[in-house]
C-alpha cells in the first residue's frame, strides 16, 4: 500500500449503540493488509445520515467508501434508507445491510445494497465482506 493513501471512510447506521460498536470492532482499523486504513462516521438517525450525505454531495465530493446500514434500526430501518442513497447520490458508494433472517436477502436486493450481512455480526464475515465490496469499487474507480 502507498504511505500516501488516503484513508477509506466508512458510514455506519444503526439506531442501537451495542450494533455501531459491534461493527467498528469487527472493522478494526484495516479490513485487508492491501486496503488502506479507514476511518468511521457513525451516525444514529435517518435524518442525521441524510443531512451528511446531502451536505458531503453539495460539496462535489461524496467522499464516502462504504455505507454499512443496520435493515433494523427504528423507526427507520436501513433497506429504505439504502435504496434512497442508491437513487439519489450520483455514482452511490456500495451499500452493506444487516438484516435479521437469511430469507431477508431479497428484501436488501430491493433497496440495492450491494451486500447483506445477518445479525447477529459475525466478526470475520463482516471483515471479509467489507473487504470485498472495497476492493471492488477500488478497482471500479482505478477503470
Amino acid at each position: 500500500m502507498d504511505a500516501t493513501q488516503k484513508p477509506l471512510k466508512i458510514v455506519i447506521y444503526s439506531d442501537d449503540k451495542t450494533v455501531r460498536s459491534h461493527i467498528a470492532a469487527a472493522l478494526g482499523s484495516r479490513v485487508a493488509p492491501e486496503l488502506s486504513t479507514h476511518r468511521i462516521v457513525e451516525f444514529a438517525t435517518g435524518p442525521a445520515l441524510r443531512l451528511y450525505v446531502d451536505g458531503r454531495a453539495r460539496s462535489g465530493d461524496i467522499d464516502i467508501d462504504l455505507f454499512i446500514l443496520d435493515a433494523e434500526a427504528a423507526p427507520e430501518g436501513g433497506m429504505g434508507i439504502a435504496r434512497q442513497l442508491k437513487d439519489e447520490v450520483f455514482n452511490c458508494p456500495p451499500v452493506l445491510l444487516l438484516t435479521a433472517r437469511k430469507e431477508d436477502a431479497w428484501l436488501a436486493t430491493w433497496s440495492r445494497a450491494e451486500a447483506n450481512v445477518l445479525h447477529p455480526i459475525d466478526p470475520f464475515t463482516l471483515a471479509e465482506t467489507v473487504a470485498d465490496l472495497l476492493r471492488t469499487s477500488i478497482a471500479r474507480v482505478k477503470a
